[in-house]
């Protein structure tokens, strides 16, 4: 049963991959007519409006809503996770205006690499193969996006600063998607997220109608597959899925990318690009692969054997002492 749902969450998540890498089209298509604020509030709004009623229903029939703690995680995890989306999606949405689909895929997808380096904040152990993935992710990221002249487009800078946003934002997801229901969480993830476009939108551009019905294409997509399908399956198949495994998945999202690109719009790599990606997307497979731990395998063998040496006598019988792992 535990492999099923496992199974079943790597599914939900493969989807995902699909779905983002698919979806830098139409949101490339927004940038025509929509600053990035606007058109990130039209989507997010739509996918909160379309799946708050699921958060309603779920109050009817469970009973995670009489747990106190739990209101108190919706509220904070809700809070956080939308933050770091209305950031992440801002950054990348302002940098495909200056920059293609390709390269907007592969590197968007760089948070893989950035996530271990967020672990060293909780001090979590980074192995030494994520050191190496990211050494070959910098070389990589170097051919893709620096140019023979030295310089970094704006849009592959803003991208790349989405992806940490990006980075934190799954991070954000995999600690609260377990404390909290994750229908609940994401209807909240997406209105903070759209509420917060929606005010910087008023604020520092000028949105007309006119721009929202050219777009509504992009928009109606973007909300109801990618923010309202896509983000629902990465809180529920995040459930049962590890981290390591997750990054993994979403890192595809990158190869949708560029073919999506290439068959809508055209695109093409040069020879320098694509090594660029390959670097890259080796990286990112790279920095899944566990290496053994010689030194793990030796403590475990002194485990096994010290129950052995320290059997204290007690009567007819022997104990052993119990040892807190």
């Amino acid at each position: 049963m535990h492999r099923l749902k496992q199974y079943r969450g790597e599914l939900m998540l493969s989807l995902c991959a699909v779905i983002w890498g698919t979806a830098l089209v139409p949101q490339k298509l927004g940038t025509l007519y929509l600053g990035p604020f606007s058109f990130g509030a039209a989507r997010f709004l739509t996918g909160a409006v379309i799946f708050f009623p699921l958060s309603l229903i779920l109050k009817r029939v469970g009973h995670e809503g009489r747990n106190p703690f739990l209101r108190k995680d919706l509220v904070i995890g809700g809070g956080l996770c939308g933050i770091a989306m209305f950031l992440g999606a801002y950054f990348q949405q302002l940098g495909l205006a200056d920059t293609t689909v390709g390269k907007t895929g592969f590197i968007t997808a760089m948070y893989i690499v950035i996530i271990p380096l967020i672990g060293l904040f909780f001090h979590r152990k980074t192995e030494l193969m994520t050191w190496v993935s990211i050494a070959l992710a910098a070389v990589g990221l170097y051919f893709l996006c620096m140019s023979e002249h030295f310089s970094v487009s704006k849009g592959d800078f803003y991208v790349f600063i989405g992806s940490l946003f990006w980075a934190i934002q799954i991070t954000l997801v995999d600690t609260y998607s377990k404390k909290t229901n994750s229908l609940e969480l994401v209807p909240v993830e997406f209105l903070v997220a759209g509420v917060l476009s929606l005010f910087c939108a008023f604020q520092m551009e000028s949105p007309n109608l006119s721009a929202v019905t050219k777009s509504i294409g992009p928009i109606l997509y973007t909300g109801i597959m990618v923010v309202g399908v896509a983000y629902t399956l990465q809180a529920l198949g995040q459930k049962t899925v590890s981290p390591a495994i997750a990054g993994l998945i979403f890192s595809t999202e990158s190869l949708f990318g560029v073919i999506s690109g290439a068959l809508l719009f055209q695109e093409a790599m040069s020879p320098r690009e694509i090594f660029g990606c390959v670097l890259m997307f080796s990286a990112l497979v790279l920095s899944q692969i566990k290496l053994p731990s010689i030194r793990k395998s030796e403590e475990e063998k002194a485990k096994a054997s010290q129950p052995e040496k320290n059997k204290v006598k007690t009567g007819k019988q022997y104990e052993t002492p119990s040892f807190k792992t």
